[in-house]
């Protein structure tokens, strides 16, 4: 499993930086900047523009790092974190059922008995909101 806080960083650090990657440059297509010129110092507008495209840099490097702490919490949960249990996300269909390495026949071995839907809701749930495929038939 992988590790939630560095997840959550992960995400958090991405979405934010995106945001501030993508709307400046937004903003500066909107102002005018030219998209496909590989030496601006002959366009004098685009002078105004510079604070706007460092801050757009600096808003890519900062995603990078978010890619680079998703990495890092990658690898670091292949040799060092946690096994997942059998369902962690507790999900109700069938692929759920089958141990984890399952062998290439899958449900073919032993094919499980269905006596709900895939996302059946309600009383019969007991303490949860849902019923699995294969709990029993009431």
């Amino acid at each position: 499993m992988l590790n939630e806080r560095l997840g959550r960083l992960h995400f958090w650090v991405t979405l934010l930086g995106a945001y501030a990657t993508f709307v400046p440059m937004h903003l500066l297509g909107i102002a005018g900047h030219p998209r496909r010129y590989s030496e601006l110092s002959g366009v004098q507008y685009v002078s105004a523009m510079a604070p706007l495209q460092k801050f757009v840099t600096v808003a890519a490097m900062i995603t990078l790092f978010g890619q680079l702490v998703f990495l890092a919490n990658l690898f670091w949960s292949l040799k060092r974190g946690r096994m997942a249990e059998r369902n962690p996300w507790a999900c109700s269909t069938l692929e759920w059922t089958v141990a984890s390495y399952a062998a290439d026949a899958g449900l073919a071995q032993t094919p499980p008995v269905v006596n709900h839907g895939a996302y059946e809701y309600g009383p019969t749930a007991g303490d949860k909101d849902f019923v699995m495929q294969d709990a029993p038939a009431t």
